[in-house]
């Protein structure tokens, strides 16, 4: 049976909604008007059901956190590289888990995503669907009968849905099936994508699956073709696994596992760039049954935790980028020791 879990990252939906009677961010250059928007979305989101309880968001004014806070938030894909090219106009309200993010005046009026562990299309999307009826029953979104939700992007007209899938895909990518694997997702009218959405490249890995075509289907739809490809492509990796296990090179992926393990173990400096390299071999090692970790999610924590925006706040002051690696190194050595036996 194919273990999703050590394959599938997290879900994200995401929904584009546009306010009617105002222009699109792209020509909104009325900043007390930008304002109003976030004053309309951000009143009525003050407290609202996230998953089946009472939540609370707290807004962000992009012209009002440091770039630090703001690098923060993308790091942890709480808002997008747009959001903070435009901070003059620009907002988020977040949950208190930080599962749910609105963000205001990006390309779009809205864009309300939900992002969860693991494989839940449903249950994220059931969380966003109940914040867009919030939404809806205060103000009114730009609809068309014929063309659904009308957004910035042609290609988001129609349910406005993006349905994303982060995987972490090493024996695809070492065997060099990925080139194939892109052409046949096209096919179905999905896209393929690195850790930060269009334009980015794969880290560690780690690949974004999402459906491109929103326009005269329906979200059940959307759901369901996303779901499909997903369990092919975990199925596709599993196989790849074995192979790796089982080939003449396994000795050599043996070792570059246990190698990572060992430099994160010790080293006294770490760069991000490195520790994604490394963590994602040590992460390998554990699918193949190399390295003793059964949540191997600990390994996505750990390259999220470790990002500069996030070590600056852990640590409580500015670090300079030397610091920087050295914390990171020593918290790495730690963290690993205390999640492998």
């Amino acid at each position: 049976m194919t273990d999703i879990t050590r394959t599938v990252v997290s879900t994200r939906v995401r929904l584009a909604r546009n306010l009617e009677g105002y222009p699109f961010p792209s020509h909104l250059h009325d900043e007390k008007q930008a304002k109003e928007i976030i004053r309309l979305v951000s009143s009525g989101l003050s407290r609202v059901d996230g998953f089946n309880q009472p939540d609370e968001f707290k807004l962000y004014y992009m012209d009002g956190i440091s770039d630090e806070e703001a690098l923060s938030l993308k790091e942890n894909h709480l808002i997008s590289p747009n959001l903070v090219k435009n901070r003059k106009y620009s907002a988020a309200l977040i949950n208190s888990d930080k599962s749910i993010s609105i963000m205001i005046n990006e390309e779009d009026h809205l864009r309300e995503q939900c992002i969860v562990k693991g494989l839940d299309l449903r249950l994220a999307y059931n969380a966003m669907s109940r914040i867009d009826a919030k939404i809806s029953s205060s103000m009114k979104f730009a609809f068309d009968e014929q063309f659904g939700y009308l957004t910035a992007c042609p290609t988001n007209l129609g349910t406005g849905l993006r349905a994303s899938v982060m995987f972490f895909l090493p024996a695809l990518t070492i065997n060099g099936l990925m080139p194939k694997v892109v052409r046949s997702i096209s096919r179905l009218g999905l896209t393929v994508r690195g850790m930060y959405g269009e334009g980015s490249e794969a880290e560690g890995y780690m690949y974004q699956i999402s459906n491109e075509v929103t326009l005269g289907v329906s979200e059940e739809e959307i759901l369901s073709s996303v779901e499909d490809v997903v369990k092919k492509v975990c199925a596709l990796e599993e196989s790849e696994r074995s192979a790796l296990r089982e080939g003449a090179s396994a000795l050599d992926i043996r070792d570059e596992c246990m190698r990572s393990y060992g430099v994160l173990t010790n080293c006294v400096r770490l760069t991000t760039g490195e520790l994604i390299k490394l963590a994602s071999n040590v992460k390998l090692g554990a699918c193949l049954g190399y390295i003793n970790l059964q949540d191997v999610s600990l390994i996505d924590d750990l390259t999220v935790k470790m990002r500069a925006s996030n070590i600056t706040a852990a640590a409580g002051r500015r670090l300079s980028p030397v610091e920087r690696d050295m914390y990171r190194a020593e918290f790495t050595g730690k963290y690993l020791k205390k999640i492998i036996t």
